[in-house]
């Protein structure tokens, strides 16, 4: 490695591998202290005057942060919103599946849309599209709570449901 002359005279404040502050000490002093313990040379600060150095394993310092971000993604828990979709002539131990399903995934954190699908002459029973999703609401009221009143948009009518622990 080739240094010049400017970079050997200047001052780094150096703190060593136990994190100790060695003070203000010229940049060959720096170097030379790396190579005897047989580690890296890192300038953590190169805004402040004197820079900041320290003396590490770089690869290793590199290893850790790569560990650090890759176990902060495991922890983290994107929610996503899981669609149950109905007719309103579904039976009664169909829409029990349905509801289990819907259980399944709010007890993995996730949203649960639940849309009821009209066609043709159901439009006319809506009510009973709305007496159905009023059922559902109420065997998962000790899971999750509607985020929103169930919305007829079209020929769909939706309601999203919030995990309780969640919120």
């Amino acid at each position: 490695m080739r240094i010049n002359e400017r970079i050997r005279i200047s001052p780094v404040r150096l703190i060593d591998e136990n994190n100790q502050q060695l003070g203000v000490v010229p940049t060959a002093e720096a170097l030379e202290r790396a190579r005897e313990a047989e580690l890296d040379l890192v300038e953590v600060s190169p805004t402040s005057t004197p820079p900041v150095c320290r003396i590490m394993d770089y690869g290793k310092h590199l290893y850790e942060q790569k560990r650090k971000i890759k176990l902060n993604l495991k922890k983290q828990h994107t929610v996503t919103l899981k669609e149950i979709r109905l007719r309103p002539k579904i039976d009664d131990h169909d829409r029990d599946i349905k509801v289990q399903q819907a259980i399944g995934f709010l007890e993995k954190g996730h949203k649960v849309q639940i849309t009821m699908m009209f066609r043709g002459r159901e439009m006319m029973h809506q009510n009973l599209g709305k007496q159905i999703m009023d059922e559902i609401v109420e065997q998962l009221q000790d899971k999750a709570k509607p985020e929103r009143p169930p919305i007829l948009l079209g020929k769909r009518m939706n309601i999203v449901m919030v995990p309780l622990k969640v919120q």
